[in-house]
């Protein structure tokens, strides 16, 4: 018979599973992505589009489908309401990429990689509804290895503590996380094998 988790661990779950959604996670690393490698104006050039074409867009839509009663909560947990989300989040990251490639004259592999593990996700989310929490964060690991390798390892762990907390807030099940993990890892192993070669 499986124990009922505390109040505190729930609480706990919670925090982590609000902190490291998807969303921050992948902020919290381009914040660090242009603070180590821009200065403050290149910084601001660098993450304003990311914030007009994809932060804010994403946000309202949750924000919309969740106050119309579309979406059952700002996880998305319902795995039929997801397409929708899917298909949105894949259209914002491909109109970034179009407006990198036209600024600038080339492919941001960071958000290709993600727009990638996005349709997978897309794809499995037919089958099974995998945990994005556990893929993003662990895609975030995989990112952070790439500024510093401690940071990569300390993301990995944030990473299963929210995997746990998505279990524990009864988000996920066991299988649907493990799903996420292994969908995540295989994307997070191309990409780093990718950046290195680039290097």
């Amino acid at each position: 018979m499986l124990k009922t988790p505390s109040s505190v661990l729930v609480k706990i779950s919670k925090y982590l599973s609000d902190f490291f959604n998807p969303m921050n996670s992948l902020i919290i690393y381009f914040i660090l992505y242009s603070v180590q490698n821009f200065s403050m104006k290149e910084t601001l050039s660098h993450f304003l589009p990311i914030l007009l074409i994809m932060v804010i867009p994403v946000s309202f839509w949750i924000f919309y489908h969740v106050k119309t009663k579309k979406y059952t909560d700002r996880d998305v947990s319902d795995r039929k309401q997801r397409t929708g989300l899917y298909f949105f989040l894949a259209g914002s990251i491909i109109a970034y990429l179009a407006f990198v490639y036209w600024q600038f004259s080339k492919v941001d592999f960071v958000l290709l990689f993600l727009l990638i593990l996005l349709i997978v996700m897309q794809v499995s989310n037919y089958f099974i509804k995998s945990s994005m929490h556990t893929a993003i964060n662990i895609f975030v690991a995989a990112l952070m290895f790439t500024l510093n390798p401690f940071y990569g390892f300390v993301w990995l762990a944030i990473s299963t503590a929210v995997a746990y907390s998505r279990i524990i807030l009864k988000r996920h099940s066991r299988a649907e996380v493990l799903s996420g993990a292994v969908i995540a890892s295989i994307v997070s192993f191309i990409y780093l094998y990718t950046h290195i070669q680039l290097q």
